[in-house]
């Protein structure tokens, strides 16, 4: 009797579920591949909404999957479909309408969701925009086309890229961070003023410790917002970068262990054997670390998304990797590497600023050992930075500025 092909289903058709779709059926011509994503849209490329914004990106570069290309693949693609439930006993996940998918290996790659403004008059205002999926990108370019003046509120990578779209589109841009500087527990003060220098330089009026506490509205639209210390800055449009709330209600119910994330082992695999999660929900086991991690990249999740699809096909191959994030600042640049005191408060840091040359690198160890890096403007130092990070070498005090020469 012939072997029944192997049935998977991914929920999720971002990088992480499409990357580990293609590499399944790459990999194994024979089996059943349903990917499940609630968007209209295939995969597209996240890291091309902030130059899409500022219209450097057209946008038909910014997709990368059509229907088509899924199906001469082999894959079944559901768009505009929610997964509902899943029977890990039975191996079934639910949709919506009912439908139940059968599973030999299920992979949740359901990301998060930006966080709402809130507060007085924000509730469905027209003109407040989070910035997450392509349908906001559109939303915020035809607002920006109609616009002279924005503010954006949050201390995040997200917040900044609105904050530097607003400005190179010719907007009046205000930007409110509730704490003392941008990404406040990635930097310290030094590298907080240089942020601060570098987005000030190109007309973006800063507001430090200011959150937004109301919005004025005129016929359902946002026309100004109420700071945390009383000042109303006039505004046709607002921008969000408040962080994610992880989508784990599929997972509601069912023994697998979740806390910020879905938790894995360095396999991807969660504690239920067959179920495995991918991309910004998987807190999964960083070995170069060896602690759980979270990091919510383009790079990391392709990464996953392989590395998942490995295991769902018994093959025991453990993730690897050094997640980094990477994003413009204005002129400037800034790269994110491995692990920082956003993931993990007792690191320790050592820290260089080359403020002539907008340059400056924070270095961040554990038990002695580089585990990650925060660098902007030079980025020389990144390939050292990796290597020394993969080799697991103590790093005594001494020695920690020649990372840096």
């Amino acid at each position: 009797m012939a072997e029944q092909p192997k049935r998977f289903v991914i929920v999720g058709n971002g990088v992480a579920g499409t990357t580990c779709a293609e590499t399944l059926r790459k990999n194994d011509p024979a089996c059943e591949i349903t990917l499940i994503g609630n968007e209209r849209w295939p995969l597209y490329n996240r890291v091309a909404l902030p130059p899409f914004l500022k219209e450097k990106t057209p946008r038909q570069k910014v997709f990368l999957r059509t229907v088509e290309q899924h199906a001469e693949r082999g894959i079944t693609l559901l768009l505009e479909t929610r997964a509902a439930a899943v029977d890990v006993e039975g191996r079934t996940v639910t949709l919506e309408d009912g439908t139940a998918l059968p599973y030999d290996a299920l992979l949740v790659a359901t990301g998060g969701r930006p966080n709402p403004v809130k507060g007085p008059g924000a509730e469905g205002a027209h003109g407040i925009f989070n910035f997450q999926y392509f349908d906001d990108a559109e939303a915020i370019l035809d607002a920006i086309h109609h616009s002279k003046r924005a503010a954006v509120v949050g201390g995040s990578y997200i917040a900044y890229e609105l904050a530097e779209a607003f400005r190179h589109q010719g907007l009046e841009t205000y930007w409110l961070i509730r704490g003392p500087r941008f990404l406040r527990r990635v930097l310290d003060e030094q590298g907080g003023n240089l942020v601060n220098e570098i987005a000030a330089h190109h007309g973006v009026q800063m507001l430090y410790h200011e959150t937004c506490e109301e919005i004025v509205r005129d016929n359902g639209a946002i026309k100004g917002l109420v700071t945390s210390s009383g000042k109303t800055i006039d505004v046709d449009m607002l921008g969000a970068g408040l962080g994610m709330t992880m989508n784990l209600e599929l997972l509601a119910g069912t023994p697998v262990e979740t806390r910020d994330g879905i938790l894995t082992n360095e396999y991807l695999e969660t504690n239920v054997p067959g179920v495995y999660a991918a991309g910004d929900i998987a807190e999964f086991v960083d070995v170069t670390i060896n602690r759980h991690n979270m990091m919510g990249t383009w790079g990391n999740s392709i990464g996953h998304g392989k590395t998942a699809a490995a295991n769902m096909l018994g093959q025991k191959t453990v993730y690897n990797d050094i997640p980094m994030y990477s994003s413009t600042l204005f002129d400037s640049y800034i790269r994110v590497i491995g692990l920082t005191p956003e993931n993990l408060a007792e690191v320790e840091s050592f820290e260089r600023l080359d403020a002539t040359n907008r340059s400056y690198q924070r270095l961040f160890f554990l038990e002695g050992r580089l585990v990650g890096a925060c660098l902007i403007g030079d980025m020389r130092f990144r390939t050292k930075i990796f290597a020394c990070i993969k080799s697991r070498e103590p790093v005594g005090s001494e020695d920690r500025h020649r990372l840096l020469e």
